[in-house]
């Protein structure tokens, strides 16, 4: 009787630590690698996936929502998804392509709407990268307007304001493959000195530069294998 009594206490509590984690709200602030036309907030964000940024003609095999990093963690995982803010070629800090402005897309300009998540997915960088913005110097403070055209110091405005923002949530940065080593290494540092956990992917597939669908099914793996504890 008791062993059938410790069993069922036993599944009780893996149930309850189940529905726990199927209940979990997670929002994700993005570029392009997160876009997916019409599931975007808001609306009039671009996407490169099922969007016109960059073209119609896309050879990248991703052909539904539910193909995407995000949908599978919500398919596969069980998270709840409560907002995508994420805009294709979006830089973190407000230096765009073609060095314009970007203030109007960039991840500081877009952090305050993000919902009342639970966990926040920071995916960004990666245009930072590719474009070879302005990199700046390690700043925690004090920030300038003039000084977020550059990526560090935008990058540290990113992790203080959505600490102090989104207080109870779990926060945590996701850094593409392939970027330079300066964004790579800028990230890890800055991340570490917030005490935000930093989930440097690797061996994503990639097509036209953009994940594959092989590519989203590793990085939800990779992601969850971060956030799941």
């Amino acid at each position: 009787m008791k062993r059938l009594q410790l069993t069922y206490c036993l599944l009780l509590l893996l149930s309850m630590a189940i529905h726990t984690v199927a209940q979990t709200r997670f929002s994700v602030l993005g570029d392009s690698y997160s876009t997916y036309g019409g599931y975007v907030t808001p609306e009039t964000n671009a996407c490169w996936y099922n969007g016109t940024d960059g073209g119609t003609e896309k050879k990248n095999d991703v052909r539904s929502v539910e193909q995407t990093w995000w949908h599978l963690l919500t398919t596969q995982h069980g998270l709840q998804l409560d907002t995508n803010n994420s805009y294709s070629g979006s830089t973190i800090c407000h230096t765009g392509y073609y060095n314009q402005d970007f203030s109007d897309r960039s991840f500081i300009t877009r952090l305050h709407r993000l919902g009342s998540p639970e966990v926040i997915l920071v995916f960004g960088g990666t245009n930072d990268s590719w474009i070879g913005v302005p990199l700046g110097a390690f700043q925690f403070g004090g920030w300038s307007k003039q000084e977020l055209y550059t990526f560090r110091p935008a990058f540290c405005y990113l992790m203080a304001q959505l600490r102090q923002l989104y207080p109870d949530a779990r926060i945590y940065n996701i850094t593409n493959t392939q970027l330079s080593a300066e964004v790579t290494e800028s990230m890890e540092r800055i991340c570490r000195y917030y005490g935000i956990p930093n989930i440097r992917l690797h061996d994503i597939d990639k097509q036209q530069g953009h994940p594959s669908v092989a590519g989203m099914k590793s990085i939800c793996e990779q992601v969850w294998q971060a956030i799941k504890e």
